[in-house]
């Protein structure tokens, strides 16, 4: 059975994992931001956001839901961006992103059940597989895609993580009361 909801049809058994998060954590780079690095000719690096997924951030957060990135590139940019939307649990430069994952169980004091992780590339599957909603990004690689619990419909960088924002706001029944900045 599915449930009908604003993205497309969603599986009964991931509208039910939906409800129970408590945690959102996010890859970056292909997730929050397209994937795509730019380098200008002074070695400036540029990335670029999704306003709506800043707004799903927020308006997560305004829910009580706590959001977290696990990334495994070190980045000014990533630093400023997760300030500017107050997201307080980040960490960068991970090469093994179980460590971090176990680390926000332990201060956050949750159940691997409780958190959701969207991610679009191999080195997400360590710690999507420990949780109980593992996300891939509509253009995530192929190996991750069939591992996933869900595929959303929109592209990294291009408003999934507002997606799965409104999902888990839709499966607790109080998307009508999101409240967040287009920030």
């Amino acid at each position: 059975m599915e449930q009908s909801v604003l993205y497309g049809p969603i599986a009964s058994t991931v509208w039910q994992r939906l409800s129970q998060i408590q945690l959102l954590i996010c890859d970056v780079d292909g997730v929050l931001s397209d994937g795509l690095i730019y380098l200008g000719n002074q070695g400036e690096e540029f990335k670029t956001f999704n306003t709506k997924d800043g707004f799903g951030i927020k308006a997560l957060q305004n829910a009580g839901i706590a959001v977290a990135v696990i990334t495994g590139r070190d980045s000014k940019i990533v630093a400023d961006r997760m300030a500017a939307l107050g997201v307080t649990h980040v960490y960068q430069g991970q090469s093994d992103k179980r460590l971090s994952f176990n680390s926000l169980l332990e201060d956050l004091n949750l159940k691997p059940e409780q958190v959701a992780y969207i991610g679009d590339d191999v080195v997400d599957l360590s710690v999507m597989e420990l949780c109980g909603l593992g996300v891939a990004v509509n253009d995530a690689h192929p190996l991750v895609r069939q591992r996933a619990d869900h595929v959303t419909q929109l592209a990294g960088g291009r408003g999934c993580v507002r997606e799965l924002c409104d999902l888990i706001l839709e499966a607790r029944g109080i998307l009508h009361l999101a409240q967040g900045m287009s920030v």
